[in-house]
Formats: C-alpha cells, sequence, structure tokens
C-alpha cells in the first residue's frame, strides 16, 4: 500500500486509523459542541463508572475540538492513548490546556467539563497509564488496541492532571467545528 501512495509516508495502519478517525468524526454527536449546563467539582472523580469521556483541546485560535475518548483514571490524573499523529496530539504539544467531561461513545456530554493541563507521557512512563486503562476496559480495549498494534499504527500515552483550583466550568464552546482533525493535519 506504500508503494502506492508515493512519497505520501502512510501506511496501511496510519490509513485505516485516518478513515476510522473520520468515521468517528461523522457520527459524533452535536452536543459534543455545546456548552456544559452546571458547575461541579474540581477533579477528574466526575468520570468514575464513565467508560467514554469527552477529551476537549484547543487550536491556536482558541476554538475548541471535542474527542470522545477511552480513559483510566488513577492517581487523580487521567490517562489515553491515540495515535500519535493526529490532531489532538499536536494541539496538546502546542499548547496543553484540556478539559474533560463524562460523555457516551458519541461524545454527548453527561456532565460538566473540568479543566486540566494535557502532556504525552515519556516511554518509561507508559506502563502506569496502561494499566490505568486496562483497569477501565479489560480484554476488549487489549483486543482492540492489538489489532492497531499489528497493524503498525505508532501510538502514544497523553496524561491529564486537573488544574489546581480549576473547579469544573461552563464550556464556551465556539459553534461547530471546521476541519476535521485529518483536515486540519492538512493544513
Amino acid at each position: 500500500m506504500e508503494e502506492t501512495r508515493g512519497d505520501a509516508g502512510i501506511g496501511l495502519g496510519d490509513g485505516i486509523a485516518a478513515l476510522s478517525n473520520r468515521f468517528y468524526d461523522a457520527i459524533r454527536h452535536p452536543d459534543a459542541y455545546k456548552a456544559h449546563a452546571a458547575p461541579a467539582g474540581s477533579d477528574f472523580s466526575l468520570l468514575s463508572g464513565h467508560k467514554y469521556a469527552l477529551l476537549e483541546t484547543f487550536r491556536a485560535n482558541g476554538q475548541v475540538v471535542p474527542t470522545p475518548i477511552w480513559f483510566g483514571l488513577a492517581d487523580g490524573r487521567v490517562f489515553v492513548r491515540t495515535e500519535a499523529k493526529v490532531g489532538k496530539v499536536k494541539r496538546i504539544r502546542a499548547n496543553g490546556r484540556a478539559r474533560l467531561a463524562p460523555c457516551n461513545a458519541r461524545g454527548r456530554p453527561l456532565g460538566p467539563a473540568v479543566e486540566g493541563t494535557a502532556r504525552i507521557l515519556a516511554p518509561d512512563e507508559e506502563p502506569h497509564a496502561e494499566a490505568a486503562l486496562a483497569a477501565n476496559y479489560g480484554v476488549s480495549r487489549k483486543i482492540y488496541e492489538s489489532a492497531g498494534e499489528k497493524l503498525g499504527v505508532d501510538a502514544i500515552y497523553i496524561e491529564v492532571t486537573p488544574d489546581s483550583g480549576g473547579a469544573a466550568v461552563a464550556a464556551d464552546r465556539p459553534g461547530p467545528l471546521g476541519p476535521s482533525e485529518e483536515e486540519e493535519e492538512a493544513e
């Protein structure tokens, strides 16, 4: 497949991941872009018992990009595993500001968002993050992730810590998004 793509440098696994991301963008719930109703506590305990969280990252112009994610919760921090080349990783590297709220699989918020700071983990920190994710999902996630590994999808781990004194906020989301993460990468 790489030969047919020439210098694009996109392997089969990355291509499948990009198609998967486009699918999830298409089915994202419209409420993922709307404000939450009420403030709550200042930590991520509101995510306990949920399987999905809405991770909001911020473009350079301040526009919010909501992404439903699988997550692990440990020591008051949230851990995420994602493809290394997606837009949310680029946004986190440029600006660690993030918000997290419980949501359903399509990103419909189920509670208020909590402000936090995100960072990319170093390889020696990944086992702790993986343990937190495994504790929340078990075998089904392991099967899903192993398929990506077999296809050569490059993945990284993200840690989000709640901002000190950062109570949950009503999110001021500026309307529907422009381009998807894949389109943003092409810009």
